[in-house]
């Protein structure tokens, strides 16, 4: 086969695929998660309007206390909600996210679950942008409307190269922070194996873009990764630093030894979320890609609940 003919199928499997998490997605939105994204971000963008003297009745924590001081009368601070809401991606393209055990890997569940993001914003007219980054930053296409631009976010996070050296978190982080400069719902996309116990460079990075932003960190698992099952002897690739390694899945105690590791890292990264003060839920590879989001909704469309 010529290199044009290999490259034309290529792009047309990579077109394929891209078709096919885009109906996935598609149908995901017209069932599960119809109706629950604009009720849960509602009034997560809001607007300064105007400073207008104080009326009988307003809400007092709405008094702005600098004028008022200056004018020796009461006026209170007034906002508007945006119509529209700002939603970004950062998706991990390092190496471990072409990892995958099950119906596809950590990078295609990813893709789908940016396409999901994507078609639900577009239904609520909402702009919707990605940014892909490994050792450097790659692709960034800011916010944006239209089903042509939800097929080419897909796209983009399918053919990205796989970076070399791993991926560069917390610069990824502070890009995000420099090119955001409207306040957005930020989702952040990735397996966090590329972060480590004595790396804290992106937790400071990850709380300071959550204190501009609303940001949820999503984690991608392949339940591999958590457990080993007893398949005999395995060779895996990237399992040390020599680049390969060899596990002998019939040991019970490598099995446990496996799943304590797993156990720890999950807890560690956790530990960090919750540091920086960043909401969060997992996306499992082996379920239904959209149960985690809906399930997430329901969880911030009760805490706004009991803090109204």
């Amino acid at each position: 086969m010529s290199v044009a003919s290999k490259n034309d199928s290529v792009q047309g499997e990579l077109l394929a695929r891209v078709r096919q998490i885009h109906f996935r997605t598609h149908k995901l939105v017209n069932t599960a998660l119809a109706g629950s994204y604009r009720s849960t971000f509602r009034g997560q963008g809001i607007e300064f309007e105007e400073v207008r003297p104080y009326i009988p009745g307003d809400d007092v924590r709405a008094i702005d206390w600098n004028v008022t001081a200056r004018t020796g009368e009461p006026f209170v601070k007034t906002f508007r909600e945006e119509r529209e809401l700002s939603v970004h991606v950062l998706v991990d393209s390092g190496p471990p996210m072409d990892f995958g055990t099950r119906r596809w890997t950590k990078r295609e569940a990813a893709a789908q679950f940016a396409g999901l993001l994507t078609l639900v914003a577009l239904r609520h007219q909402d702009r919707i942008g990605v940014t892909l980054f490994g050792e450097t930053i790659g692709t960034h296409l800011p916010a944006s409307k239209g089903r042509g631009h939800a097929m080419r976010m897909i796209r983009e996070v399918l053919s990205a190269p796989p970076a070399r050296e791993g991926s560069d978190l917390e610069g990824a982080l502070a890009f995000a922070g420099r090119v955001l400069r409207r306040r957005s719902l930020v989702f952040l996309v990735s397996d966090f194996l590329c972060t480590s116990a004595e790396d804290d460079g992106w937790v400071e990075e990850l709380a300071r873009l959550g204190n501009r932003h609303d940001l949820i960190a999503v984690r991608t698992i392949d339940p591999f990764e958590e457990h080993l099952p007893d398949v005999g002897l395995l060779r895996l690739d990237g399992i040390s630093r020599g680049g390969r390694g060899e596990v002998d899945t019939r040991s019970r105690a490598v099995r446990d030894a496996w799943e304590q590791a797993a156990n720890e890292r999950r807890a560690r990264i956790h530990h960090a979320l919750a540091r920086a003060r960043v909401d969060r839920f997992d996306l499992r590879i082996d379920t239904d890609l959209a149960a985690p989001l809906v399930e997430f909704f329901r969880r911030r469309a009760l805490a706004r609940g009991a803090r109204s």
